[in-house]
């Protein structure tokens, strides 16, 4: 089990390179998370975008450019159209965001005859290596589906469950979250993850361990669980998967941790697709962009062999 990202990064050493598209690369973070995950070993990379702005910014990060696949395509929404068309074709492994606008880019996620849309559910899913906890945190959905219903929140903690499988993470232990670990009618939250849970007992989502609804103390430290006289619950303290239970939970969590924790690392991805695509923020660091890859990549792999 992988607890941290060099060791994902380690894992993959013993792996295929694998082929990245990306749509308008002509982005200077972005063209520097393809260097370093190039150099890594991780990923070979197609750059869709202006070819000129491209080598311009390859020039200045100091990026062998006759190590890479570059296509000219100065319109955005043509530029994402081929890049995404490559992995659709089989000639790419994964799909990643340059610069363009998000809307543009999820179009091209979900273009019927050249996108890579599976199920009817997409998901997004940030992966967390935090000081003081001692293995990987999966999240959901912290930045797609704005009130995620109970059957999406089924097919969020599919989608994480195959993550974690992918990173070593064998029966992850799953927390629906809420603001209170017993179920209040008054609270549709913690009814929710009551269902979720008996969901799991009955064989519909398998390949885990669904304990909800749980406060989000509970269900990452154990001293908090004893103080709640909550100990005994199968996910108490040991949760690997948080599914939050709606947007503004989720992404004031995601936020939180990102800015307010010092030495986090993270991952984003998103799911529900035919491969994997990585879809970050032009905030996030190089640092989290290379995490990005990288995850997608161990995905990659593991759908592969699976």
């Amino acid at each position: 089990m992988s607890r941290s990202f060099e060791e994902l990064m380690n894992q993959f050493s013993s792996c295929r390179k694998k082929v990245l598209s990306v749509a308008c690369a002509q982005d200077e973070p972005v063209l520097e998370a393809v260097k370093e995950a190039h150099e890594k070993g991780i990923v070979d990379a197609i750059l869709v975008g202006d070819e000129a702005g491209i080598r311009s910014i390859g020039t200045k990060i100091g990026m062998n450019l006759n190590e890479y696949q570059i296509i000219d395509e100065k319109d955005p929404k043509e530029a994402a159209h081929h890049a995404v068309s490559l992995v659709h074709d089989g000639k790419a492994d994964m799909y990643m965001k340059g610069i363009l606008p998000t809307k543009d880019f999820l179009k091209s996620v979900l273009d019927k005859e050249a996108g890579l849309r599976k199920n009817k559910v997409l998901s997004h899913v940030v992966v967390f290596e935090i000081p003081g906890i001692d293995h990987l945190l999966f999240l959901s959905d912290v930045a797609f589906i704005p009130y995620p219903t109970l059957d999406d929140k089924k097919e969020m903690i599919r989608y994480c469950v195959e993550i974690a499988n992918a990173c070593g993470v064998d029966n992850p232990k799953v927390a629906p979250l809420a603001a209170v670990e017993v179920v209040n009618p008054k609270m549709p939250a913690t009814v929710e993850a009551e269902q979720l849970h008996e969901a799991n007992e009955a064989g519909e989502l398998t390949g885990c361990v669904v304990d909800g609804p749980l406060s989000l103390d509970i269900a990452l430290y154990e001293q908090a669980a004893i103080e709640k006289g909550a100990q005994d619950r199968p996910c108490a303290g040991k949760s690997d998967i948080l599914i939050f239970p709606d947007i503004h939970a989720g992404n004031i969590t995601y936020k939180a941790i990102q800015h307010m924790v010092p030495g986090v690392k993270a991952g984003c991805i998103l799911t529900g697709t035919a491969a994997p695509v990585i879809l970050t923020s032009r905030s996030d660091t190089k640092d989290v962009k290379v995490n990005s890859i990288c995850l997608a990549a161990i995905l990659s792999e593991h759908q592969k062999n699976h």
